[in-house]
């Protein structure tokens, strides 16, 4: 695996802004275009599963629909570094990708198709059985687990403030009175609420995607913005011209531990995933597409820590 997806410019990530659907290999190596092709969202609609229990073959009921028709269906905001189609490539890319391709090659699926939806709707979608996973660097909470089952988790991470290169603000304690903005459903959006709560900072705004929020800031709409710090990292070394830079020094708030999400009646299908999971990280796989991708081994998960307790 090559490192290409961190070195993309700030604007490509405005093209993710558009509602489409793509579909590439799991199988594929790397690099390879072979089985990836342009799909729409109307034709993708999974039907609902039920997946209680294993087949005689053994495999679950999902697991046997998804190989019957070619592909597992994820729900991501499009969202680089993590889970977007790369423009140039046509191909899906990112670390959690990276991740679920190798979890497919393990379980036997051929590809991986995904379907675009906002993130605050993501858990939403996957109820509504209009997608098979959501795989979006998704935060394993308490309250998005009574809503779906989550996998045990993948890495761990937490965010950054990104302001301008010129900027006053020096630390925390700065950001008192100035105008910040985030992305509504995340952590980060939550960190930034509680902040205003608590009288440190003035004002509030949300920004529908990563690529919008860094422009606010890079015009100056924004003092600052609280984002994954994964992102942030991703965003500025991607485009020399932006001129924004990384509060520092700063300890994270909102660090957790990242999983992918399926219904709670696909229990089966989950227990198959964390099977592989759980395998690849004995075997060093994991943590070295992780590598891959510039994170340390402070991003790891070990499987005993990494395991995830559903209420279903």
């Amino acid at each position: 695996m090559k490192r290409r997806n961190l070195k993309k410019s700030i604007a490509l990530l405005l093209t993710f802004l558009l509602p489409l659907s793509v579909l590439a290999g799991c199988g594929a190596k790397e690099g390879s275009k072979e089985n990836t092709t342009a799909a729409s969202t109307e034709e993708s609609v999974p039907e609902s599963t039920g997946d209680a229990t294993q087949t005689a073959s053994g495999e679950s009921e999902m697991l046997q629909k998804i190989k019957e028709k070619g592909y597992i269906l994820i729900g991501s905001s499009n969202d680089a570094p993590f889970s977007y189609m790369d423009v140039e490539t046509g191909e899906l890319e990112g670390v959690d990708i990276e991740i679920l391709r190798e979890i497919c090659k393990r379980l036997g699926i051929p590809d991986i198709q995904m379907k675009v939806i906002d993130f605050a709707n993501l858990l939403v979608e996957l109820n509504n059985n209009n997608i098979d996973m959501v795989v979006d660097a998704m935060y394993v909470k308490d309250e998005r687990l009574q809503i779906a089952a989550f996998t045990d988790k993948w890495y761990q991470e937490g965010e950054a403030v990104v302001i301008p290169s010129d900027s006053s603000i020096a630390d925390k304690d700065d950001l008192k009175g100035k105008t910040i903005g985030a992305q509504p459903g995340t952590t980060f959006y939550e960190t930034a609420q509680k902040w205003l709560d608590e009288g440190k900072i003035g004002k509030l705004e949300a920004y529908d995607n990563q690529a919008t929020l860094m422009t606010a800031v890079n015009m100056g709409k924004l003092d600052a913005v609280v984002t994954d710090g994964i992102v942030a990292g991703y965003t500025l070394s991607s485009d020399s011209a932006l001129n924004l830079k990384l509060l520092s020094p700063y300890e994270a708030e909102a660090s957790g531990q990242i999983g992918a999400a399926v219904r709670f009646a696909d229990k089966a299908f989950l227990d198959e995933v964390n099977k592989s999971l759980n395998e690849m990280k004995e075997d060093g796989t994991l943590l070295t597409i992780l590598k891959n991708y510039g994170l340390t081994e402070d991003y790891f998960v070990g499987v005993e820590e990494g395991k995830t307790t559903n209420v279903k």
